[in-house]
């Protein structure tokens, strides 16, 4: 069984599904521009995690948000002169297409803020009642000297919090640390009426009100980025707390992408945007940098990382078209014999390193370690005239990498048209008058027409 890393208590568990359903809540994006690549570590984190489970037989019900109200829609809105609703459907637009881009699966649900607003009005309106909350001239906070526990995620206690708190208290809040839960209603904002005065949902506020209602209590697992752990992610427990209510039994946190070693950030404004990533490189090459490094680790992306994955993924593609080729070669005259049950066993011992290393605390880069190690046997069992077990291990190894969602692809299956098999052609009658300029030429003409040329024992082969 997967083992995780839980940040409240700080060792691994097992993930332990609650009536056959493992329900996975991950923070979706708040919708107010484009995202960066920090956005899809933190999506490709959590799809690769979902799609493990998944491939292992679990019931996954995978529920990420969309917050479609918050200050920084509304500030974006008033700086440009439009509607708040435009500039988050413009930007959740570009979500979902960097989503599609990336190959990640959509969730189960996609709750948006705006649509449960009647609920998040609810709880306050509970919160009030228990003497767990009360009223500001700027709207409704939580008391969080009123939950028990709290400082759980930061591993630090409410003394300590306290001491570390260097912000005054805004006016009618009676501690810094205390949260909205209610924004009062402010002229040309977006407002709903509620029993304690119209206004607008707190970020906080909005994630408890829709996992509970999608998920129901003692869910799995709750997910996100690190900097998430404090304080939204202890300011949602907070009130699910203050509630009574079990809330998420495991929370797991992704590490951030870094820049020199600072936090990627549009505030920072030192973020590369999945939109143009995808220009620059394979989008493949991204998840594949994602997967070789641990998920609760900081992450480098640099043009040099990403070309190396890049390669890598590559390689991959070479050994799918090899592997198309080999297959009917491979079939054994002798079922069940002893070259059949050899390249089993060894793909059984290779799918067995990959489901041990990720079973780890989803350590991917151990499992990728030992899927490259897969696919260099496979290459090595083809040079040496033996596709049956090329096409066991090589195969089962490309399985292992479409699990984590690392799909390939056979460069070799686009067939060329005439003309460029005519060059192809003329090259390898060329080489075989070792008229080394000619075949030069001909293989500068293929080029120059999108393909890439590779040498093999039949002739010249041609991929995009």
């Amino acid at each position: 069984m997967l083992r995780l890393y839980d940040t409240a208590s700080e060792r691994a568990h097992e993930l332990v599904p609650s009536s056959g359903v493992l329900g996975l809540y991950v923070c979706g994006p708040t919708v107010y521009g484009p995202p960066h690549v920090g956005h899809g570590r933190l999506a490709l984190v959590f799809d690769v995690l979902r799609r493990y489970l998944e491939h292992r037989g679990e019931t996954v019900r995978h529920v990420s948000n969309v917050t479609d109200v918050d200050d920084k829609i509304i500030d974006r809105s008033r700086a440009e002169g439009r509607p708040w609703q435009a500039i988050a459907e413009e930007a959740e637009a570009a979500w979902w297409s960097a989503m599609s881009d990336l190959s990640v699966l959509r969730p189960h649900e996609v709750p948006h803020a705006t649509s449960y607003v009647e609920g998040m009005v609810e709880l306050v309106e509970d919160l009030l009642g228990r003497g767990a909350a009360y009223r500001a001239p700027d709207g409704v906070y939580l008391s969080v000297a009123a939950v028990d526990g709290y400082g759980l995620l930061a591993h630090q206690d409410l003394e300590a919090l306290r001491a570390g708190e260097r912000v005054h208290a805004e006016a009618g809040k009676r501690s810094p640390l205390d949260f909205a839960l209610w924004k009062a209603a402010k002229a040309g904002e977006p407002s709903w009426p509620a029993p304690f005065g119209a206004g607008r949902p707190g970020w906080h506020t909005e994630c408890v009100v829709m996992s509970l209602a999608l998920l129901g209590e003692a869910f799995s697992l709750h997910g996100g980025g690190y900097d998430l752990r404090f304080p939204h992610h202890e300011n949602e427990r907070a009130q699910a707390v203050a509630l009574g209510r079990p809330f998420a039994r495991h929370w797991v946190h992704s590490g951030l992408v870094e820049v020199g070693g600072q936090k990627m950030s549009k505030s920072l404004g030192n973020y590369l945007t999945l939109a143009d990533l995808v220009e620059r490189a394979d989008p493949r090459a991204y998840r594949l940098l994602v997967l070789r490094a641990k998920y609760r680790s900081p992450l480098e992306v640099t043009p040099e990382l990403l070309g190396e994955a890049g390669r890598a993924v590559e390689r991959l593609d070479e050994l799918a078209g090899r592997l198309a080729t080999a297959r009917p070669a491979a079939a054994d005259p002798d079922p069940g014999g002893p070259g059949e049950r050899s390249a089993t066993t060894a793909a059984d011992a290779l799918a067995a390193r990959f489901q041990s290393a990720m079973d780890d605390d989803l350590d991917t880069a151990g499992a990728v370690a030992a899927l490259f190690d897969g696919v260099r046997e496979a290459n090595r069992l083809l040079d040496a005239a033996d596709p049956a077990g090329a096409v066991a291990v090589g195969g089962r190894a490309l399985e292992c990498f479409s699990a984590v969602g690392l799909a390939t692809s056979d460069p070799f299956s686009q067939a060329p048209d005439e003309a460029v098999q005519a060059l192809a052609r003329r090259r390898d009658a060329a080489r075989a008058a070792r008229d080394w300029a000619a075949a030069d030429a001909a293989r500068a003409e293929i080029e120059a027409l999108g393909w890439r040329v590779e040498d093999s024992p039949s002739g010249t082969r041609l991929r995009r």
